[in-house]
């Protein structure tokens, strides 16, 4: 089966108004892959400016509250993210479930309430490093997959599955490709599972220190459907050859 290839930028705690013309940049030149998804989550208050300023590239969130609404000083309901523009949200990235210590309850919880509002997911897992070299990885991988993911999926295209080795996110280190696809095959597996042939078409992607030199690389390995970018997202000029690679993979 064919996926379409899917390359997102994850800014974190970056950027300002001043930033959007690096939006801008990106925008423009993804317009040139159109066989790649490509999308940037940002800081959420720059969602709506972000949209307004570039209509052309889908730009999302890095988060989101599992309730609709009520008593959650400084947090940010999916319907919110909707009102401001965002059309998709991470959910479960590694360094919100180690610094704000989120569960997998929480995060399926999140991810469910995103779906429901017509968001598109990016739903993250990955192991430490001590449980990698453990040798243990996979199989903690596929649990905290399991209790992380809805029970339920009803549009695959809406939703995504990123795997980031934690000691990869913004080490240099990246994963071995055979690393990679084994992983990426046991989330397949896990998916399909729970899924059926809904889950054959959801899209695993790579992150962890992808970046211009070695995206080709990891982009090789059939099971990989894309990437989760994080500091090369920042700029045009690190981002968008990443981009590129993916287009050439497929």
């Amino acid at each position: 089966m064919t996926r379409q290839m899917y390359v997102v930028g994850n800014w974190k705690m970056h950027g300002l108004s001043a930033d959007l013309v690096e939006v801008r940049a990106i925008a423009d030149a993804a317009q040139s892959y159109t066989e790649v998804e490509t999308a940037l989550c940002i800081p959420a208050l720059l969602i709506e400016r972000a949209v307004r300023a570039v209509p052309g590239i889908p730009i999302g969130a890095q988060d989101v509250h599992f309730a609709d609404k009520g008593a959650h000083t400084g947090c940010i309901s999916a319907a919110m993210l909707k009102d401001a523009g965002a059309s998709l949200v991470i959910v479960g990235h590694s360094e919100r479930r180690e610094a704000q210590r989120e569960t997998d309850d929480e995060v399926r919880s999140k991810a469910v309430a995103a779906l429901a509002a017509g968001l598109s997911v990016i739903l993250c897992v990955g192991e430490s490093l001590s449980v990698r070299e453990s040798g243990k990885a996979v199989a903690t991988v596929e649990e905290q997959l399991r209790r992380s993911i809805p029970e339920a999926l009803s549009a695959a295209d809406r939703f995504a599955v990123a795997y980031e080795p934690i000691w990869a996110i913004g080490t240099g280190k990246v994963a071995s490709t055979d690393d990679i696809g084994e992983m990426h095959e046991a989330i397949r597996g896990q998916l399909e599972a729970a899924y059926g042939a809904t889950g054959s078409s959801v899209r695993v992607l790579y992150g962890g220190s992808v970046k211009a030199s070695n995206a080709a690389e990891i982009f090789s390995v059939a099971s990989v459907d894309g990437a989760l970018v994080g500091g090369a997202s920042l700029t045009a000029a690190d981002f968008i050859p990443i981009v590129e690679a993916a287009a050439s993979a497929r």
